[in-house]
């Protein structure tokens, strides 16, 4: 599992450059990230080289930071391969709450990054389609 940090912000001017420069001054690199946003806040989803330090800098910093255990997923570079990987997690009952796509590559494999439902039962329905559940120290490291 790969430890994904999310940040509540407001909708206000700076805020998410308030939160990458906090990072960025305590050497903390992003690996991937999203924001999704409503009127009023948004939250910025990261993965970052140092989980916990980020969690601690930002929380220093008074900014509402939670973890969520999400999977990597190295899936071929060729067209249609997502498409069956998303195919068999649903056919097998397991939910995409949200992905995004990672900024780094895992040897030839495009990287995504997965919220689902049951992570466990994911792992299974994976290894059975030959897609490669990547290690949270290879994704940190990226």
């Amino acid at each position: 599992m790969v430890k994904q940090i999310s940040v509540f912000l407001e909708n206000k001017a700076g805020r998410l450059a308030e939160v990458t420069r906090v990072l960025g001054e305590n050497g903390i690199n992003i690996r991937a990230l999203s924001i999704a946003d409503t009127t009023d806040y948004g939250v910025l989803r990261l993965i970052v080289n140092d989980p916990e330090k980020a969690w601690r800098v930002l929380k220093d910093s008074d900014f509402t930071a939670s973890f969520m255990d999400v999977l990597a997923i190295g899936i071929v570079d060729e067209a249609g391969s997502l498409s069956k990987t998303l195919g068999a997690l649903q056919d097998n009952g397991v939910v995409i709450e949200y992905m995004y796509a990672f900024s780094g590559k895992s040897g030839d494999k495009p990287l995504v990054i997965l919220k689902l439902s049951d992570n466990a039962k994911a792992m299974k329905v994976l290894a059975e389609e030959g897609v490669a559940v990547i290690d949270a120290s290879e994704v940190y490291s990226l």
